[in-house]
């Protein structure tokens, strides 16, 4: 009995470190979307929102992170800042301020892209 349960201590160990996190990896895909508060709020990092900054929201990559954002319809890249958390919806990666939508050629809408953690 104590045998299996080292086992599969062991093997969940095993996964566990085998796996990779977004911290370890560079690259990422998905869906960008653009911000919807209200410039001057704060955001997650005590900072405040500024629509016309190079600024995003990303689910668990530290603040002040430099993320490459490029949209894949059009190949179009930005720089910016993680400052904030979010976004909360499924299927989205990044949250970008209406600044970073706009150097990507993204309007309000949505848009696939890559992002690339410099």
């Amino acid at each position: 009995m104590k045998y299996n349960f080292m086992l599969a201590v062991t093997f969940a160990t095993a996964l566990f470190v085998g796996t990779t996190s977004y911290s370890e990896a560079q690259t990422q895909s998905g869906i960008a979307s653009v911000y919807s508060t209200k410039t001057g709020s704060k955001t997650a990092s005590g900072r405040r929102l500024n629509d016309g900054a190079l600024t995003a929201a990303h689910r668990s990559l530290p603040f002040g992170t430099k993320v490459r954002v490029t949209n894949k319809r059009n190949g179009r890249s930005v720089i910016v800042t993680i400052t904030d958390r979010g976004p909360f919806i499924r299927g989205r990666v990044i949250d970008l301020t209406t600044a970073g939508a706009s150097a990507i050629g993204m309007g309000w809408g949505l848009a696939p892209v890559t992002l690339d953690r410099l």
